[in-house]
């Protein structure tokens, strides 16, 4: 036992986005072994995973190339134990409230047969590089930290959108500034003395952030983009519509169409699409299922809710999975690029993700191409 090492290389301490590769050693040629992960978010659900895997002639288990057996997955994922963890209590999701502080990974390694600790170590998953600034943000009516990369700047700006729900989500933001962008987190309500239920979207509240962001000295201008998932995805879309200096819009699994509140842009209102609540479903999990019920923009009764995204002068990227029961994302990604393509605009990209429901994975597509350029991609949604 004293002779078993877990090894997380290249360090037990990485960026939450990071890819690490996990090995045990020293163990008995062939003999099998569970490794377990354990998280605790910050408002204590318990996530777990966990795998059994059986020692190479060397006694060596690689976790890169080496398959699980059974358990949480099977077969090769070199980070299974962290994108398969599940929460001790039903459909809740990780939350992280404080970014200053790493999101701590415990992995144990446990005889296959009695369950008795082998080895253990702790993978410690960090949201800001050193030198990294977190600023909190008072501007005006403007609420929300800003992320300031290290190194000389000016950096290019970018305003991260994730507004359901209320309050701030950081998460994303600081894994952006990290790749050498001058990030906003913006809040709309349920924040400071932000309003705790607002009546509609004021666009001209998110025009204060841009101007904001564009006059930061640490901001490379004169354009900025927008990153933006679910809700906020159609707010992107109307920034890009209507604001001034947006260049680039990302929209994750987003709508084509304003949804739950009315959105105001001086005298401009766009009312929100009327819900269908005869789709909705309800699963064998007692979850709800709202795929179905927000229905299409471009139907004549309902135009008055699409955005006008063919007023856009910037660059789109829809990122899509077809597993996110809140909207049918591709559709309505598919929908907005053919919006774009009628008006004679082809500056749009698109992607598709794959994510994991439960256990089983779902690969959509690895790759997108616009014009002559083709990538690829895996995103661990």
């Amino acid at each position: 036992m004293a002779q078993i090492r877990l090894k997380i290389l290249p360090s037990v301490r990485c960026l939450f986005d990071k890819l690490v590769q996990l090995k045990v050693e020293g163990l008995a040629p062939h003999k099998t072994v569970e490794l377990r992960s354990r998280l605790v978010d910050d408002k204590g659900v318990v996530f777990k995973a966990s795998a059994l895997y059986k020692a190479d002639e060397k006694g060596l288990v690689d976790v890169s190339s080496a398959p699980s057996l059974s358990g949480s997955y099977t077969g090769v994922e070199p980070m299974g134990l962290w994108w398969f963890m599940v929460p001790d209590t039903p459909h809740k999701k990780i939350v992280k409230k404080n970014v200053m502080s790493p999101t701590l990974v415990d992995i144990t390694v446990h005889n296959g047969v009695t369950g008795e600790v082998l080895a253990c170590e702790t993978n410690e998953r960090e949201y800001l590089t050193e030198g990294m600034r977190r600023i909190p943000v008072q501007d005006g009516r403007v609420r929300g930290v800003l992320f300031i990369p290290p190194g000389k700047g000016p950096f290019p700006g970018i305003i991260d959108l994730y507004i359901l729900g209320g309050g701030l989500n950081e998460q994303r933001a600081s894994l952006l500034a990290n790749k050498g962008f001058v990030v906003l987190a913006l809040a709309y309500y349920g924040y400071q003395d932000l309003p705790k239920n607002p009546k509609n979207l004021d666009l001209e509240y998110f025009e204060e952030a841009v101007n904001f962001l564009q006059k930061h000295p640490e901001v490379r201008g004169p354009g900025i983009g927008v990153i933006s998932m679910s809700h906020s995805g159609a707010l992107a879309l109307s920034m890009a519509s209507f604001l001034s200096g947006i260049t680039a819009t990302v929209c994750i699994n987003g709508c084509s169409g304003n949804t739950v509140i009315p959105l105001h842009y001086k005298d401009i209102v766009i009312p929100p699409l009327p819900p269908v609540y005869w789709k909705l479903k309800i699963r064998k999990s007692w979850l709800i299922d709202i795929r179905d019920v927000t229905p299409d923009p471009t139907l004549k009764k309902n135009r008055a809710s699409l955005i006008p995204i063919e007023r856009a002068s910037c660059h789109f990227l829809f990122a899509v999975s077809e597993d996110d029961h809140n909207w049918r994302s591709a559709f309505f990604a598919e929908q907005a690029a053919s919006i774009l393509k009628s008006h004679g605009k082809q500056s749009f990209e698109w992607e598709e993700l794959w994510c994991l429901v439960g256990s089983q994975k779902h690969i959509l597509k690895l790759s997108w191409t616009y014009g002559s350029v083709s990538k690829s991609s895996l995103i661990n949604t």
